[in-house]
C-alpha cells in the first residue's frame, strides 16, 4: 500500500490512491475486511496517528500500542450495543478514527475540537467518559448489570492497562465482578508501562504469573508443545514469562472468581479476533490478558515510551525557563542534601512531577507507589508519625482520589506532610478530567492545614522552604507550564499567613492568588490599582485584607479555581463577618464543566485576564 520511513524529525511516505482508511466511516465498514486488509489498515492508522498527533499533540505511545486491539474489538463486537469502556481513555484514538471522527482528528485537544479522552457528549460509541485511571472495570460492570436487568445479551467490555490495575478501585471491582453472573469481558492490556514505569508486586506478578516448582517441572513439556505451534513459539521467545499463564490457569483473577485467558500477542490481529470471537460466546465475567508494546511500530517510541507517552505540538515559544515541576524537583534535591528526613513520594508520576533527579540521587528516599493515590497519602502519614518529612508530589486532579485519606489520615492527626500539588488550575489541552480547579475549594474546609498559592517559581521555592519548616500539613499548589525566571533558588521563606503588596494604587484593590498575579499587575497599570500577592489561601492575611477593604472603593479577587468555595469566597466570608460593605468582584472558573484548549484560550474564555479585571473595576 505504501512504503514509509518513520521518525519524529523526518518521514517519507508514499501512499496509494486507494487507502482503506479513507473508506472507513463506521465500525461496520471493517467487518467485511480480510485479515490482510485489517493488517494493512493497521499500518495506515499508525501512519495517520503519527502525522496527526505530531501536529496537535497528544498521547502517542499508548495509541500506537492499541491499534490492532481496537480493530479486533470493533471487528468482533457491535458498538455501541456492545460497549467499550476505556480506562483513562487516552489510548482510544483509533477508536475515535473508526467511529466517524477521523476528519476531526486535526482538532484533537484544541478548543471546540475533539477531546483527548473518551467523552460521552462526543459520540454514542463513547459510552463512558474517562481521564483518570482504574475506573473501567467498575463502570463496565455497572453497564453489564444494566444489560442483565434489561434482558440484553450485549457484552460490556472494559479495557484496562496493567498500570491502572494497581489502583485499588480495580480490585474492588474485580472482587465484585467475580461474585456476579454478568456478561463482562475485561481486556488487560499488559505493556509494562503506565506513565512512569510500573512498580510493585502486582506488576512483577503479571510478568511472572506462576512461578516456583510447578512451572519448573512443566517448562520442558510446555516448550515441546509450543514447538508444534511456530507462531506461538516465536511469541514465547519474546515473552516467555508471560506464557506461564497459558500453562496453568490458576491465577489471581481465577481466585477472585473471574475466568482468566491468555496471555496472547496483542499485536496479532488474527489471534485477537479468534480469541475474542470465542470469548464473545461466554456470558460470565472473564479476563483476557494481552501483551502489547507501547509505541508499537515507531522505533523511537518503542525505545523510549516515556518520552513519547504524551507529545506537544510544535511550539513557537522562546521561553527556555524551567517548568514549575522542574523547580519543585530542584528544591527537593537541594533540600534533601541538608535534611535527611525528607522523603519523596509519587503515585506513578516521577517524570511528570520532576522527581527523576531525586530518584537517582536518593533512591532509598524515593517512593513510587504506582497508581495508588489513596495509599500514597496514608503512606506519607505513617512516615510522618515516625518523624520523617514526606513530600507527596501529586497532580491536583489526582489528589481528589485521596481526599478521604487526606482528611482522616493526615489532617485530623495534624501530621507533618507537605503536598506539592502540581497542575493546579486550568491545565489546557487535557481538559475537564485533568483540570486542577477544585483543590482550593475542597481543601479550604479542612482544619489544621495550610494552603499556599505561590505566584512565581521564586515564590514557589520560598513556599516549599516554609512548608518544610512548618508543623502540620501544608499544601503548595502550582500551575502547569514554565516559570518566568531562571534563577529561583533561595534560602528564604516567608511569614505564616502574610501576603505582600506588590503595587500601590488608588480606589481599586486586587487580591491575586497564585499565577493570576501577572494579569493583576498588567491590569493595575491601566487602572492604577493596588495589587496584593496573597500567597496564602489558608490562613488568609485577614489584617491586610480588612485594612485594604476599608481604604478602597472596589475590591477584586482573582484565582484559577472554581468560584464556589474558593479563595474569593474566603475573602467574601471575611468581609461579611466584619460587616464591610465594600464592593467585591470575585473572578475564577465558573460553575461548569470546563473545556479543553490552550491555557491562554481558557483564561480568556473564563475571564481570568487583565482585560476582565479592568472591565469589572468599572462596575
Amino acid at each position: 500500500m505504501y512504503n514509509s520511513t518513520l521518525s519524529c524529525d523526518s518521514r517519507v511516505i508514499i501512499k496509494s490512491s486507494a487507502m482503506i482508511l479513507d473508506q472507513i466511516q463506521t465500525p461496520a465498514d471493517i467487518k467485511s475486511l480480510s485479515i490482510d486488509e485489517l493488517n494493512t489498515l493497521a499500518e495506515e492508522i499508525k501512519v495517520f496517528l503519527i502525522e496527526s498527533i505530531e501536529k496537535t499533540g497528544g498521547h502517542l505511545s499508548s495509541n500506537l500500542g492499541t491499534i490492532e486491539l481496537t480493530l479486533a474489538m470493533h471487528y468482533v463486537f457491535d458498538s455501541p450495543n456492545d460497549t467499550f469502556v476505556w480506562d483513562v481513555g487516552h489510548q482510544a484514538y483509533t477508536h475515535k478514527v473508526l467511529t466517524g471522527r477521523k476528519s476531526m482528528m486535526s482538532t484533537l485537544r484544541q478548543k471546540d475540537g475533539l477531546s483527548g479522552f473518551t467523552k460521552r457528549s462526543e459520540s454514542e460509541h463513547d459510552v463512558f467518559g474517562a481521564g483518570h485511571s482504574s475506573t473501567s472495570i467498575s463502570a463496565a460492570l455497572g453497564i453489564a448489570f444494566a444489560n442483565k436487568l434489561n434482558d440484553s445479551s450485549d457484552t460490556s467490555i472494559a479495557i484496562i492497562g496493567d498500570g491502572a490495575l494497581t489502583g485499588g478501585m480495580s480490585f474492588e471491582a474485580l472482587n465484585h465482578a467475580g461474585d456476579t453472573d454478568t456478561n463482562l469481558l475485561i481486556i488487560l492490556n499488559d505493556n509494562d508501562m503506565s506513565i512512569s514505569k510500573n512498580v510493585g508486586a502486582l506488576s512483577k506478578y503479571l510478568t511472572r504469573l506462576i512461578s516456583g516448582k510447578i512451572y519448573s517441572t512443566m517448562k520442558s513439556k510446555s516448550l515441546e508443545f509450543l514447538e508444534r505451534l511456530p507462531r506461538i513459539q516465536k511469541f514465547a521467545k519474546r515473552s516467555e514469562e508471560h506464557l506461564k499463564g497459558m500453562i496453568l490457569p490458576g491465577t489471581l483473577f481465577e481466585e477472585l472468581g473471574v475466568d482468566y485467558f491468555g496471555p496472547i500477542d496483542g499485536h496479532d490481529i488474527s489471534i485477537l479476533i479468534k480469541t475474542l470471537e470465542n470469548l464473545k460466546n461466554l456470558k460470565k465475567p472473564r479476563i483476557l490478558h494481552i501483551i502489547t508494546k507501547k509505541g508499537h511500530g515507531l522505533e523511537e517510541a518503542e525505545e523510549n515510551p516515556l518520552k513519547f507517552h504524551g507529545i506537544s505540538p510544535p511550539s513557537v515559544s522562546t521561553n527556555n525557563f524551567p517548568s514549575y515541576s522542574s523547580v519543585f524537583g530542584r528544591w527537593l534535591c537541594n533540600s534533601a542534601k541538608v535534611d535527611e528526613k525528607i522523603i519523596g513520594i509519587t503515585p506513578a508520576m516521577s517524570e511528570g512531577s520532576g522527581m527523576v533527579e531525586f530518584a537517582n540521587e536518593f533512591p532509598e528516599r524515593f517512593v513510587d507507589v504506582a497508581i495508588a493515590e489513596q495509599h500514597a497519602v496514608t503512606l506519607a502519614g505513617g512516615m510522618a508519625a515516625k518523624g520523617l518529612k514526606p513530600i507527596v508530589a501529586i497532580y491536583s486532579t489526582f489528589l481528589q482520589r485521596g481526599y478521604d485519606q487526606f482528611i482522616h489520615d493526615i489532617a485530623l492527626q495534624n501530621l507533618n506532610v507537605t503536598f506539592a500539588i502540581d497542575r493546579a488550575g486550568l491545565v489546557g489541552a487535557d481538559g475537564a478530567t485533568h483540570a486542577g480547579i477544585f483543590d482550593l475549594s475542597f481543601l479550604r474546609c479542612i482544619p489544621n492545614i495550610t494552603i499556599i498559592a505561590p505566584s512565581s517559581s521564586i515564590e514557589m521555592y520560598k513556599a516549599l522552604n516554609f512548608a518544610n519548616r512548618l508543623e502540620g500539613p501544608v499544601c503548595v499548589r502550582f500551575p502547569r507550564g514554565k516559570s518566568s525566571v531562571e534563577d529561583f533558588v533561595t534560602d528564604s521563606g516567608f511569614e505564616l499567613g502574610k501576603g505582600e503588596i506588590v503595587r500601590t494604587g488608588q480606589e481599586t484593590s486586587i487580591f491575586a492568588f497564585g499565577n493570576m498575579l501577572e494579569a493583576a499587575i498588567e491590569a493595575s497599570e491601566k487602572i492604577n490599582a493596588t495589587v496584593v500577592d496573597m500567597r496564602f489561601v489558608k490562613p488568609l492575611d485577614e489584617e491586610l485584607i480588612l485594612k485594604i477593604a476599608n481604604e478602597s472603593k472596589t475590591l477584586i479577587s482573582i484565582e484559577d479555581n472554581t468560584l464556589n468555595g474558593g479563595a474569593g469566597s474566603a475573602i467574601n466570608e471575611l468581609l461579611q463577618k466584619n460587616n464591610i460593605k465594600t464592593n467585591l468582584h470575585i473572578l475564577g472558573v465558573p460553575d461548569k464543566v470546563t473545556d479543553h484548549g490552550t491555557q491562554s484560550e481558557l483564561y480568556e474564555l473564563y475571564g481570568l485576564t487583565a482585560e476582565r479585571i479592568i472591565e469589572v473595576s468599572k462596575n
